[in-house]
């Protein structure tokens, strides 16, 4: 808004259209209501004492019948100081909506603060005077500022302007309270501050069904018995862990709640109405009414979310309760969240979930709650996940078939791994893969991989009880979500849209965006969609080239250093390499997602998170796990043989397991990506880029002469958060945990220690989020939810989906199956000893392809007639020269028939699990119970009440007027007077 323009505009239509008609007529704007300041009076409407204020010199016109309400002058008070108060001090700001204002060119550009407040009987009285005749305030005389720059401003910002008048004027009439404030520290940003008075909290309150606490109190009872005395037990060793927050202990008490009725305000405790309502709940009413106010003068109406997107208001934001830290800060929620919850020092200390959801609201609470519970179940998979680890460490030394590799006596003369750059090798020489390959591929993982899949069911359980219980000590039983209202993109869209029909037509139908207008967005999102999965795919396969030709270069390298640890360095540095292109899709990616859902126009704001959280779930899964899946399931197995291998562009051969299998090479992936992922993208990224923005915020705001100290104590609330980075959803914070769930479940028969390092991960996650929330973000909308979402459903795929994975992983990655079915079927005495040898084949070097032999062939100082490879084939001697042999459909059988039974009897332990474990608790369900039998009593006390008020209000009352219908109908009527009788007593 222009600071030399109309300050405020709340006279309804008529005085819009007066302005309207103004700049038609090429009349400077009037600025009369630029230092006007004007509050709603307390009390009773009627008793209204009219104020004949004189003219004010200084803005360059003199009103001398100018009519105002109780006129205020902003008085320097600690409260409004702190920008959470109006200028009176009295009146809390429930939410903040900023816009553009230019900068005016002239010296005399000293901006006023105005501060407006108007109600439905001001503007019915100013109305009323202009009907009556009297003439309106003469224009500004000899304003230097005024005149030349109006007729400097562009259609764009008229628009904007009027736009803002009708609609603030409109949020009036809804009964809310503005207050207007252009003279901040911040250049360029106007401020409207929102108050929601009494009437207003408690008419929104009853249409948004908010259950509220009633004055009823009954006693919560503790089960008895075995499992409550262990329970009472384990939270007395725990209270230490338990952050100083009176949202967090447990009370033996519980307020009944209802949801809050005008009509029987007198079951609630409105002793102190202040407190009745919280910020957070302040705050989501008025949103509540911004989302449902329209501005109608335009041809068509637009909600705040087309404002917001048309750049008529740039920001809209509740403001957070006050600063966390600095001198004689006040106690607040914010500081104490801070303090026992977003600090790292409290990191071994449970979470205020009940303080998180007060402050933040139930979505908010519940993702906390949820990555909570997510951390704490992680521990026993991590005690597990290292003991089986350690059991492989620990039996390393007794493992037969990397002692047999590591002998000194062992004379094996393996295959060249390369063409020509390549040369004979001794087997011996992998004795060190051997030996940390038996760290993850023994016994002990097919009992951790069946642990986990359990593990994840339990979860899943576990986190469904939890939510029933924090649903019932929220007062969520019950609630069932609403229709959202729609995005501005959508309405946008549809106007596009009735413009276009409405030119050909000439008819006014009310329009909606049909299949057929998005068919161009849907078709533009599986083309893209599938476009970026091949872009996926392209760059794995370009890092396996990498690969092949690194592990050439390295071998003509004559450093024997560099040749002896070609593998691990061609390993190391791809992996790296997928990190680095994984962390770098995945930004790009996300961005992909939002373009195409934006894209489809979506019409509410959940159809559109959905939207965007599967686009951006497949694009990131796929991205992350790509690579990891190639090395588990096709590496090695895409090859050929010895004078028959496979070749990529005629020139690349495609690269082989090493001796002691993939699984190895499928740890050294997966701990790279996931440690990179969380260190990198979770942690950095999440640290670095939010302080990032806010300085580029600071350096764009133009105030670099200050002293960020000095600026910060000069910033009212109001103005520091509008520096703040603007929430953006809970989308990436789920993402970010699915992804690791991912790691942690799909291929946890490849690395048992995942679990560990996501726990290290989250316990840090946590409070970084908590840092994040508490410190870095705009404080968000309070949202009501019961669960989690779509999160839930994706949770449960990916848990379906690792007993797969690891079905799998086990089979064909690992080398279990092939020892079992040696050992069982060919072993002379039933042990491994010889089971080195049983997978090896022979190939004759005379049936080498020609210009594929090795150039040094007395690399090992003999020559070499026959080397051996790993697979099941027929030698050279026989009549079927290296035909794949019977021991490959033996254990090809054995591989296929574990996948079906460890599939089949895992997912049915897992809904035994389910079946076992209630999705309420027990003790949950009987307080469910009682709260609607305690609802039923109080409402028939309270009819009971009733009527023997009206029997002593009736005349010869009694039992002759207690079956006639007369009585029964003053009965229905008389309550409605009574209740509003009893509400204005508080």
């Amino acid at each position: 808004m222009d600071v030399n323009g109309p300050g405020y505009n709340n006279q309804g239509n008529g005085k819009a259209h007066q302005n309207q008609d103004t700049i038609r007529s090429g009349l400077p704007v009037q600025a009369m209501q630029k230092n006007e300041r004007s509050t709603h009076i307390p009390g009773i409407e009627k008793e209204v004492d009219i104020i004949n204020i004189k003219g004010i010199e200084d803005i360059g016109y003199v009103q001398s019948d100018s009519v105002l309400l109780n006129s205020l002058i902003p008085e320097e008070n600690t409260r409004c100081q702190h920008g959470l108060y109006f200028q009176d001090g009295e009146r809390r700001v429930d939410y903040v909506l900023t816009y553009h204002i230019k900068k005016p060119s002239s010296s005399r550009s000293n901006r006023h603060s105005y501060c407006f407040t108007d109600n439905a009987f001001t503007r019915t009285l100013r109305r009323g005077t202009a009907r009556l005749g009297r003439p309106p305030p003469p224009q500004p005389r000899g304003d230097l500022e005024v005149a030349p720059h109006d007729h400097s401003m562009d259609y764009h910002e008229d628009d904007k302007r009027f736009r803002r008048e009708e609609f603030e004027g409109n949020l009036t009439d809804m009964g809310l309270e503005l207050e207007k404030d252009e003279d901040t520290k911040t250049p360029g940003v106007g401020f409207v501050k929102i108050h929601a008075p009494w009437h207003v909290l408690c008419r929104e309150a009853e249409f948004m069904k908010l259950k509220m606490p009633t004055k009823k109190v009954y006693e919560v009872k503790q089960s008895s018995g075995v499992g409550a005395k262990i329970s009472t037990l384990v939270s007395k060793a725990t209270e230490p862990l338990h952050p100083n927050v009176e949202e967090n202990r447990v009370h033996n008490v519980k307020h009944l709640s209802y949801a809050f009725s005008r009509e029987k305000q007198h079951l609630f405790d409105l002793s102190d109405r202040e407190s009745f309502f919280d910020s957070k709940t302040r705050s989501s009413i008025v949103f509540e009414i911004l989302k449902r106010t329209k501005c109608t003068k335009a041809k068509y109406s637009m909600g705040i979310t087309s404002l917001l997107g048309n750049g008529v208001y740039t920001a809209a934001y509740p403001l957070h309760d006050g600063d966390v830290d600095g001198e004689n800060v006040e106690p607040n929620d914010r500081k104490l969240l801070y303090e026992e919850w977003a600090s790292y020092s409290v990191f071994y200390k449970y979470q205020p979930i009940g303080l998180v959801r007060k402050y933040f609201g139930e979505k908010i609470g519940l993702y906390f709650a949820w990555l909570g519970l997510y951390t704490q179940m992680l521990i026993p998979a991590s005690l597990v996940g290292v003991i089986v680890f350690l059991y492989g460490c620990a039996t390393v030394d007794d493992n037969i078939p990397s002692m047999e590799i590591c002998h000194p006596k062992n004379n094996i003369t393996m295959c060249p791994l390369c063409d020509k750059a390549c040369s004979y090798w001794k087997l011996m020489e992998a004795c060190g893969t051997a030996r940390a390959s038996h760290l993850f591929d023994n016994p002990a993982t097919v009992f951790f991989s069946i642990f986990m899949a359990l593990w994840a069911a339990m979860f899943m359980e576990h986190w469904k009880r939890r939510q029933m219980r924090l649903n019932y000590e929220w007062d969520l039983t019950g609630f069932e979500e609403e229709e959202d209202h729609p995005r501005a993109e959508y309405e946008f869209r549809v106007m596009q849209k009735s413009l276009k029909k409405e030119h050909k037509t000439q008819k006014t139908e009310k329009e909606k965006l049909t299949c057929r207008d998005r068919f161009p967005a849907y078709m533009t999102n599986i083309v893209m969609m599938l476009l970026m999965i091949g872009v996926t795919f392209a760059i794995v396969f370009g890092v396996i080239l990498y690969r092949i030709s690194t592990n050439a270069a390295l071998h003509l390298s004559n450093n024997p250093t560099t040749r002896s640890n070609v593998r691990l360095t061609v390993k190391t540095t791809a992996a790296i390499i997928n990190l680095v292109v994984i962390l770098i899709l995945d930004e790009v990616y996300g961005a992909v997602a939002r373009w195409l859902t934006v894209l489809e126009v979506p019409k509410t704001d959940k159809s559109f998170e959905e939207r965007l959280i599967f686009k951006t779930f497949i694009l990131k899964f796929v991205n992350a796990f790509t690579p990891i899946i190639y090395i588990a399931f096709f590496r090695g197995r895409l090859v050929g043989r010895p004078g028959s291998y496979l070749y990529v562009f005629e020139s690349y051969r495609m690269e082989e397991c090493a001796h002691g299998g993939c699984l190895m090479e499928l740890c050294i992936q997966l701990s790279i990506t996931m440690l990179g992922k969380q260190l990198i993208q979770n942690n950095l990224f999440e640290i670095g880029i939010p302080k990032l923005k806010k300085l580029i915020r600071y350096i764009k705001s133009k105030r670099r002469s200050f002293q960020e100290e000095e600026r910060e104590k000069k910033l009212q609330r109001y103005e520091t958060d509008h520096f703040l980075e603007p929430f953006a959803g809970l989308t990436p914070e789920y993402m970010e945990m699915i992804i690791q769930f991912g790691f942690v479940t799909l291929f946890v028969a490849s690395f048992p220690l995942a679990p560990l390092f996501a726990l290290l991960n989250n316990i840090i996650e946590i409070r970084l989020d908590a840092k994040k929330f508490v410190a870095e973000l705009r404080r968000p909308v309070a949202a009501r939810a019961k669960d989690i979402g779509i999160w839930y459903n994706l949770l449960r795929g990916v848990a379906k989906v690792a007993v797969i994975i690891n079905a799998f992983v086990i089979s064909f990655t690992s080398d279990f199956i092939p020892r079992l079915v040696y050992q069982y079927m060919y072993s002379p005495d039933g042990s491994m000893h010889g089971f080195v040898d049983h997978t090896l084949s022979y190939f004759n070097v005379s049936d080498f392809q020609h210009g594929k032999e090795p150039m040094e062939p007395l690399h090992l100082g003999y020559p070499v007639d026959m080397c051996r490879y790993k697979d099941y084939r027929e030698p050279p001697w026989s009549n079927t020269p290296y035909v794949i042999s019977k021991e490959f459909w033996a254990v090809l059988a054995a591989r296929l028939a574990f996948v079906i039974v460890f599939q089949n009897v895992v997912m049915l332990m897992s809904d035994i699990v389910d079946w076992l474990i209630p999705d309420i608790p027990k003790d949950i369900s009987l307080q469910i119970h009682k709260e609607k039998i305690l609802m039923v009593e109080l409402f028939m006390k309270e009819e009971q009440g009733k009527r023997q008020f009206i029997d002593s209000m009736t005349p010869g009352g009694g039992k002759e007027n207690s079956n006639k219908h007369a009585p029964i109908a003053r009965s229905r009527s008389i309550p409605h007077t009574h209740s509003h009788t009893h509400a204005n007593n508080f």
